[in-house]
């Protein structure tokens, strides 16, 4: 299960509405990169691909392939707003480390 706080599912339909897209979704990604290995990946997306698993939190649509699928069980997508910046954190159990700048991830 992958879920979105309250607080990212805001930001995500703010998102949704200044590119003219209200009905999209978000797709969430992991894809290889990163001095970590992995990078998670956000996109604004009209439709659900055919071997996606398709959540819906907090009024958002969520579309994950199957292969990220394995790297986010679990995963909670916040977004937070600090004075060290500001954007989507992932609070992954499955992630093993993460590198100094936090974009990528080990398992």
């Amino acid at each position: 299960m992958l879920t979105l706080s309250t607080t990212a599912a805001g930001k995500v339909k703010e998102f949704l509405v200044e590119n003219g897209k209200p009905d999209a979704g978000l797709r969430v990604r992991v894809v290889g990169g990163g001095c970590s290995g992995f990078s998670y990946q956000l996109a604004l997306d009209e439709e659900a691909g055919s071997e996606d698993k398709v959540y819906e939190q907090n009024g958002v649509k969520l579309f994950v392939d199957a292969k990220s699928l394995l790297y986010l069980d679990g995963t909670e997508i916040d977004y937070v707003d600090d004075i060290m910046g500001s954007g989507f954190r992932f609070n992954n159990p499955n992630s093993k480390g993460t590198c100094g700048c936090g974009e990528s991830f080990q398992v």
